[in-house]
């Protein structure tokens, strides 16, 4: 036991779940009379190719997975790291480096990245002179920066004497077209470089594996809808969609904190309004990619019409000769390109912006049409072989026209028996504690209560003696409380122990029909979440020194920020600790899974 102890310490928690593993795998093959089997020398650091992936949404993390796939085929020696589980001490030994990682919101990295991201722009990152490295980018050009964090780590590298093994890569939402040529190329450089290797033997698990579904983001599945219901009064000035689709037959299974990817229809009656803008046929066949079919269908199903990016303005102020477009292109943070590519849709330029296309022309122009991703507002321990979702309707007006969001609109728009096409995007980093005794604390306003229904299902099925603390906000207390009936009922059978809630737009308190709501929602007097927090502070940080995981869902641009702030805020006042120490002691959160964020 001494030399057992030995051996195991200073192991990770993945490292000492595949020790478990293969020795389980060991233990079966001797009771089938066989003998241990010898392990092969270990590959030295520089002797290996080391792929590691920073991932938000899960694009990084399939394209890293391709690539060790790659690599294994090929019998290169290697190793498949998620960023925060990389040991950044062993970068000064490394020789052979691999990097994949998306961008998020305003150039940030994703949560899994920022300590590894951290320490490679840091002071404290080691020069690298032997170091072969190659960063692919992945990013949204609908956003003003555009794959900051992977060029920021590829000039970083290279600054501290590495070497490039291939050139810097910048892949948009169609990220395949640059992520397959790049992948292929630089893992033919890594060949040359090393030598490959036997494949080693794979070990058995220990968890039992649920059989993979035959469907995916490229096979999707074709759900059928079983309600649809408006979750907010009929005076609100958004409209607040709860939906429920039938799992059954899929062999689709999914964990709280998962993502559900439906893949849109673009507005039949925005196509039109394409149409007539541009002044072209929809009937009109058009061939792309040896692929041929009318230009209607072209907008409609297979191309980008309501999220505006780089590519296409720069395509518009091309040909219809727009010199002021070219111009704003130009200064990458210019506040009038940052509103622009938040708050235009392609068709208010086409507008303002007359020119003559081509149909072959525009479709080039255009991106293709992607799946949108909606947090999991349910739990299957729960519902069964169903998934439900919570989803925010885009429908507003500009200049008197309809404007409408290409996924959220077919959502709407589905009826009870209606077919949408799914599939599950597990998110690793969203996952409730597996040890129910732990407390959680949940920050989710708006449509960033979804996981949080999700959880507070999860928990009460485990029927777990850790408390839950739920902090919701949204606009208006008599119309917008998501859920109200559902957070009611768990306080009462004790789901939910802790429930503080902030309506910002309220004017005056309204009544309220439920009686145990009422001291919660007492001080909801124009505060948003980040204030709840500081309000109770000194009971939140209790929490979390004694163990509780945090976790926070919603928009990424102001209230993940906010939200950021306000928690440093409590840990300074209740924790005694500087602005520094306070942020460090959150990014110790971070890379503990302890604070955890589910941010779009």
């Amino acid at each position: 036991m001494v030399l057992l102890a030995q051996g195991l310490a200073g192991l990770s928690a993945a490292q000492l779940y595949w020790v478990a593993a293969w020795s389980a795998a060991q233990a079966e093959q001797v009771q089938r009379g066989g003998t241990v089997a010898a392990l092969a020398p270990a590959v030295q650091v520089g002797e290996r190719l080391t792929i590691v992936f920073g991932s938000q949404t899960g694009n990084a993390r399939r394209i890293a997975t391709a690539l060790a796939s790659r690599s294994e085929a090929l019998g290169l020696p290697m190793r498949l790291l998620r960023a925060d589980a990389y040991p950044q001490r062993e970068l000064a030994q490394e020789r052979h480096l691999l990097v994949v990682v998306s961008t998020q919101g305003d150039g940030e990295p994703p949560d899994d990245t920022r300590g590894l991201f951290e320490f490679i722009t840091g002071k404290r990152a080691p020069k690298l002179p032997a170091l072969r490295f190659a960063v692919l980018g992945l990013g949204d050009s609908s956003y003003p920066q555009f794959c900051t964090v992977g060029r920021q780590l590829d000039e970083r590298l290279a600054e501290l004497g590495a070497s490039r093994l291939h050139p810097f890569g910048e892949a948009d939402l169609e990220f395949e077209l640059i992520a397959e040529p790049w992948s292929e190329q630089v893992v033919e450089r890594a060949r040359d470089l090393l030598k490959p290797v036997a494949t080693p033997a794979r070990v058995t698990p220990l968890h039992v594996v649920p059989p993979a579904s035959a469907y995916s983001r490229e096979q999707p599945f074709s759900a059928t809808v079983l309600a649809n219901q408006r979750i907010v009064s009929r005076d609100s000035a958004r409209d607040i969609r709860h939906l429920e689709l039938s799992l059954e037959g899929s062999g689709l299974h999914y964990q709280p904190g998962d993502a559900l990817g439906v893949w849109p229809r673009n507005p039949s009656a925005l196509v039109e309004q394409w149409l007539d803008v541009l002044q072209l046929d929809g009937a009109q066949e058009v061939v792309l990619k040896n692929r041929s079919q009318s230009l209607r269908q072209w907008l409609e199903r297979d191309r980008e019409i309501t999220r505006l990016h780089r590519g296409f303005i720069a395509a518009l102020a091309t040909i219809g000769g727009h010199a002021e477009l070219a111009e704003l292109l130009q200064l990458e943070r210019a506040a009038p390109l940052t509103r622009m590519l938040a708050d235009d849709q392609p068709i208010d330029l086409l507008q303002r912006y007359p020119a003559t296309w081509q149909a072959e022309t525009l479709l080039d122009a255009l991106r293709p049409l992607t799946p949108r991703l909606y947090s999991i507002a349910s739990s299957s321990a729960a519902v069964g072989d169903e998934v439900h979702l919570t989803v925010a309707v885009v429908d507003y007006q500009v200049d008197g026209q309809p404007r409408w969001g290409a996924a959220t609109s077919l959502l709407a728009a589905s009826d009870e028996d209606a077919q949408l096409e799914i599939f599950i995007e597990p998110n690793e980093r969203f996952r409730l504690p597996a040890d129910d005794s732990r407390d959680v604390i949940m920050i989710g306003p708006g449509t960033g209560v979804a996981p949080f229904r999700a959880f507070v299902q999860e928990r009460r099925e485990r029927a777990g003696s850790g408390r839950n603390w739920l902090f919701f906000g949204n606009r208006h207390f008599a119309s917008d409380f998501l859920y109200q009936v559902e957070w009611q009922q768990a306080l009462q059978d004790g789901a939910l122990h802790r429930l503080d809630l902030a309506f910002s737009r309220d004017a005056d308190l309204p009544e309220r029909p439920h009686k145990d709501l009422r001291d919660v929602a007492r001080d909801s007097h124009k505060t948003y979440v980040q204030d709840r927090l500081r309000e109770r502070g000194g009971e939140l940080y209790t929490w979390l020194e004694g163990g509780a995981h945090l976790y926070v869902c919603g928009d990424a641009k102001q209230m993940a920020r906010d939200v950021h702030a306000a928690l440093i805020d409590v840990v300074v006042t209740h924790g005694g600790q500087s602005a520094e120490a306070a942020e460090a002691w959150l990014g110790d959160l971070l890379q503990q899974g302890r604070y955890a964020r589910d941010v779009y």
